[in-house]
């Protein structure tokens, strides 16, 4: 199909598929971005908004069978060749790419941690929108960029004309070419050019036919308002400005949201923990009734006794189903921020919670030890207490000192580094507005030579360029600054605006600090709570196993045991979430300080302390 017409015969080639157009704004806009990415952080790396044919959303809707709406949820390449569609090469398949795992029909599959980085880099659907928001910047920054380039324009027009009116009919065609350039330079200055070539022909007679070849150039220089390559260039500046701060945002957002899915992902695997550990304590109730009705039915039990363990058994199937729910829907919300079908058959790798405990086990080295007198006796009831401070020993490696954490925070925060920046927009804004209070002073020129050829002039002679036989003009216009209320007014907003914009970024200079102090008071308090939660555990341990015995001579009631129980569930529970509390905190800590680094491809590299004062 036609789409324009292409005048070749005359070196003109007009006539661009959209398929070209796009892939031309796509050479330009990665140009730009891999500019960006130069001069944020001295170095690029590869960067697309294209997604891959075979993500593993779309293997396991088609793989494990199930259920979408149509072709469409599978991928764009999946769309209907609609009428009229201008690009049909778009819709090709793309690349493969993105984390290759394997979708077993018959099980489930099973994610580490560093595969649901890389997943989520490739298949979430925010993920994707952040990364096209430094896409569109680019483009925005190609517009702005495209006012100081040679501007071409050319205009073919052909006319037959046939003329009734007087006694002899006329009629005649006239065909015209117009070619035009246009360039604004750095400093205000416009520069124009356009080239009139025209050729009337007459049909009747007497015949004739004449050519017609006119140039007109211009220039325009403002001298007051409006000059200045500091003027000019400033929304050159601010969207080349805007595609450095759409990176750092991406870089920042890269981060949370690798942060995000390791969170998530702990999360689910302490959920999953927490089915173990009501299931265990669900079977250790069964066998507790189990063993109070027989001794009821012995007479050595009150019947009252069997109905609480019972009542403690239906409590532990309904804390067992619930804990299966809870687990449920933390995997499901997962898959979303993966940008994975919830209904897909996903199972993450519990050697991770695993890795979680381990890397936890040196805080334990800081616990302490119960208080004893001198002589190694429990000091008495009403000897002075002595309380330790929270802190202990061996704290975690990113356990460093709130100044020293502080002043890497506000030196690599990215989100700071923007808020540092638009400061400066705002005060080149101020100066922008400044300059509207001025006065207009314009020079311009123009230069005409030739003539235009139509059918009532087809019978003179062809028109020539003649620098002799050109006419010349020069204008200078001078608007005074009488009446400025509208350009005062913005003025004095633009002030206001760059106030507001300082305020704005001593408040998040301020959340910086304060997102620091509570990272370390967090992983503070969090390191108590895993060694206190750690005695707990055994103590509830030991207090099931001796009241069982209590419970067998005698010497202990039902209640007893249940409590005991009870206890050691909830030591279980709190001793896992603080181990994941933890890690999460590290990652949290990490990121707010700007030192956590993750690759194009979702995977991170944590930062190592190395000289902190503890």
């Amino acid at each position: 199909m036609l789409t324009g017409i292409c005048f070749a015969a005359i070196g003109l080639i007009g006539c661009k598929s959209p398929a070209q157009h796009r892939e031309k704004a796509d050479d330009v806009a990665y140009d730009f971005i891999r500019q960006g990415q130069q001069k944020a952080f001295d170095k690029s790396e590869d960067f697309t908004i294209e997604r891959p044919a075979d993500l593993l959303r779309r293997r396991l809707l088609v793989d494990q069978k199930l259920p979408y709406t149509d072709e469409s949820s599978l991928g764009s390449d999946k769309l209907p060749r609609i009428e009229y569609w201008p690009d049909p090469n778009y819709l090709d398949p793309k690349y493969d790419g993105g984390t290759k795992i394997k979708v077993p029909h018959d099980a489930n599959v099973v994610l580490s941690l560093l595969q649901a980085l890389q997943i989520g880099a490739w298949n979430s659907f925010n993920y994707q929108t952040q990364k096209e928001g430094i896409f569109r910047a680019a483009l925005l920054l190609d517009l702005e960029a495209n006012d100081f380039r040679n501007i071409f324009n050319q205009e073919f027009t052909s006319l037959i004309k046939s003329d009734t009116t007087g006694d002899d009919r006329v009629s005649g065609i006239e065909n015209s070419s117009n070619t035009g350039v246009t360039r604004k330079l750095e400093n205000g200055t416009i520069l124009a050019a356009d080239l009139a070539i025209d050729f009337a022909n007459l049909l009747t007679s007497p015949k004739a036919s004449a050519l017609g070849t006119k140039l007109d150039t211009s220039i325009s220089i403002p001298l007051l308002r409006g000059s200045g390559k500091h003027i000019v260039t400033e929304p050159l500046t601010q969207a080349q400005r805007n595609v450095v701060y759409a990176i750092y945002s991406f870089e920042r957002f890269k981060r949370t949201f690798a942060v995000d899915v390791s969170s998530k992902y702990l999360d689910v695997l302490r959920d999953l923990d927490e089915i173990d550990n009501n299931e265990k304590n669900y079977r250790n109730l069964v066998r507790s009734v189990r063993k109070s009705r027989r001794l009821a039915d012995l007479g050595r039990l009150p019947e009252i006794q069997v109905d609480q363990a019972l009542q403690s058994e239906l409590r532990a199937r309904n804390g067992w189903i619930a804990a299966i729910q809870r687990h449920e829907r933390s995997l499901d919300d997962f898959k979303i921020l993966l940008g994975l079908p919830t209904d897909a058959r996903i199972q993450l790798d519990r050697i991770e919670l695993d890795k979680v405990s381990a890397s936890a086990a040196p805080l334990l080295k800081g616990d302490t030890e119960e208080e004893v007198s001198p002589d190694g006796k429990t000091p008495s009831a009403d000897a002075p207490i002595t309380l330790a401070l929270p802190g202990g020993k061996n704290p975690g490696p990113l356990e460093m000192d709130r100044t020293v954490a502080t002043r890497l925070a506000l030196d690599n925060r990215l989100d700071l580094r923007i808020a540092v920046g638009e400061v400066y927009d705002a005060q080149r804004d101020v100066v922008v507005a400044a300059d509207d209070l001025r006065g207009e002073l314009t020079l311009l020129g123009e230069a005409s030579s030739g003539a235009n050829r139509s059918i009532g002039s087809a019978d003179s002679d062809n028109a020539k360029l003649r620098a002799d036989k050109a006419e010349y003009f020069a204008l200078l216009t001078l608007d005074l600054p009488i009446e400025r209320t509208e350009e005062r007014d913005n003025y004095r907003n633009s002030l206001m605006v760059m106030e507001k914009t300082l305020r704005d970024k001593n408040l998040l200079e301020d959340q910086v600090k304060l997102d620091i102090r509570n990272r370390l008071r967090t992983l503070l308090a969090t390191r108590e709570t895993i060694q206190i939660q750690v005695k707990a555990v055994h103590l509830a341990q030991k207090r099931v196993k001796s009241t069982e015995l209590f419970l067998d001579t005698g010497r202990a009631e039902v209640r007893d045991l249940l409590e005991a129980q009870e206890s050691l569930l909830s030591a279980q529970n709190a001793l896992t979430s603080a181990f994941v509390t933890y890690r999460t905190a590290e990652l949290e800590l990490q990121r707010d300080m700007g030192l956590l680094k993750v690759a194009s491809d979702g995977l991170l590299t944590e930062y190592t302390p190395e000289n902190t004062k503890k």
